[in-house]
């Protein structure tokens, strides 16, 4: 952890290899329900706020909270997500209401081990700060004819304090690159979120990232990217 904390003060961001991940997860607790988690992501629901065209993401998105020094978040009630135009130019300005995750992923070990981790490493960079903290499933679909953008709006601030992306599977896809960039967009670092468990941790406020398009190896067949993000936000610097 102390590493982990350590790249993201110096760099705003650090890229986490799958085996380097998995013991700070083993720290919080035993991913014993990784499978079933991991399935989760076949209920996704269309993301229908993307201008026409973008039919390719699908999520899932509840809002918790975390008091200094807390690893395991309240869950709050059900509540719309909200980004400025200035963060997000596509879909920004207006509420989105999206499905919750569905309880029983929400409870469930692996995602309790996340979040933990989360609130460790965010307590760590900032020890005395209440959190709000919004957890998104994603899958990025890719077909042929229409390559799957995990980030359409491009390079980008989502407007909180942190956020993580994990990586839960890759299915039959190709690119799918993740870049840093600081403020002034010069390229920082890049890397492709491969293997389940492969992680980013970005310090929003110091840096931008965006997503290369995936497309399918074999156009035959299924292919995704599935992701969970979870953002931390200051409660008293909510955007």
């Amino acid at each position: 952890m102390t590493t982990l904390q350590g790249h993201v003060e110096r760099d705003g961001f650090a890229f986490v290899a799958a085996d380097d991940m998995r013991p700070l997860l083993d720290e919080c607790a035993e991913l014993s329900d990784w499978a079933r988690f991991a399935e989760s992501w076949n209920d996704l629901h269309l993301d229908t706020y993307l201008p026409d065209g973008h039919r390719y993401r699908y999520r899932r998105q509840p809002t918790r909270s975390a008091r200094p020094g807390e690893t395991t978040p309240t869950l709050e009630p059900h509540q719309p997500h909200y980004q400025s135009i200035d963060y997000n130019p596509l879909a920004g300005g207006i509420e989105r209401w999206f499905e919750p995750i569905r309880a029983e992923v929400l409870s469930s070990a692996t995602m309790q081990c996340i979040l933990a981790l989360c609130c460790r490493l965010c307590g760590a960079l900032r020890p005395n700060e209440a959190w709000k903290i919004e957890c998104h499933q994603f899958r990025i679909e890719a077909r042929s004819d229409a390559p799957g953008q995990p980030t359409p709006e491009g390079v980008h601030r989502d407007g909180v304090d942190y956020a993580l992306v994990l990586l839960i599977n890759r299915t039959n896809i190709r690119s799918g690159t993740t870049t840093v960039h600081d403020l002034d967009g010069h390229t920082l670092g890049s890397f492709t979120l491969t293997a389940p468990l492969d992680a980013a941790i970005v310090d929003d406020a110091r840096v931008k990232h965006g997503v290369t398009a995936v497309e399918p190896i074999d156009p035959r067949r299924a292919a995704y990217r599935d992701v969970l993000v979870v953002t931390f936000t200051a409660v008293n610097e909510v955007r």
